[in-house]
């Protein structure tokens, strides 16, 4: 293929990718200057897991699997890849070994981009270290929510099980319970959050329909005996 087919090619594959979507045009075109492209058979193996990390691919042609080894040695398939999907991108940043195997389920054409290359022409362009960062700062910011929001999922159900615990089972009606005048901290002191988290947690477990309130009261659903 003609080299200015495949920078035509890199440099469109190059812009739908988050971490260079703020690149501007002058860099993007310095980026795809310095793509290869290399062609590959079906079953040969892209990237290993474990070994350092170098490039970063883009899928121009074909299909490939992302796998990891489990801990009794099988292959387990976390994700299927196509035409105009990419993988390794973090190796542009960093030498961490691959964190999973990445393998062609058929005859594939790729577009590889050096680490080397790319930290060249990252330390002379300072928009493309800054269109860097701020998708890094997105990435983390991401990360973060999640991370929040699983931490907030465990507390609403760490909040259910001490509520079940505390039901008065003896007076229940209905299939429900209620649990002894509680107050918000009272209920973060025993389960170890604050108040203001506890109280989110009850309000979601209200929304859900799962938590009644009577007084100070819950009212919580028990199981038939």
């Amino acid at each position: 293929m003609a080299d200015h087919q495949v920078k035509r090619d890199a440099t469109r594959a190059l812009r739908a990718i988050p971490l260079f979507s703020g690149v501007s045009d002058t860099d993007l075109e310095s980026l795809s200057s310095l793509v290869i492209e290399r062609r590959l058979p079906k079953h040969k193996t892209i990237v290993e897991e474990g070994a350092p990390g170098d490039y970063m691919y883009i899928i121009c042609e074909g299909r490939v699997k992302v796998t990891k080894l489990s801990g009794d040695g099988r292959e387990k398939i976390l994700e299927l890849l196509e035409s105009g999907d990419f993988f390794g991108e973090m190796s542009l940043l960093d030498d961490a070994p691959r964190s999973a195997s990445v393998k062609a389920l058929s005859e594939v054409r790729i577009l590889a981009l050096s680490r080397n290359d790319f930290l060249s022409l990252l330390k002379n362009s300072s928009d493309l270290a800054l269109a860097v960062v701020q998708e890094l700062t997105r990435r983390l910011r991401q990360i973060d929510e999640q991370a929040s929001s699983l931490s907030f999922q465990r507390v609403k159900e760490r909040t259910q099980g001490l509520l079940v615990r505390l039901a008065k089972t003896d007076s229940k009606t209905a299939g429900r319970a209620l649990t002894q005048a509680l107050t918000h901290q009272q209920i973060a002191d025993m389960i170890g959050t604050s108040r203001e988290t506890v109280t989110r947690a009850i309000k979601g477990l209200k929304d859900d329909g799962w938590l009644e309130q009577k007084g100070k009261q819950y009212s919580v659903p028990v199981e038939a005996d």
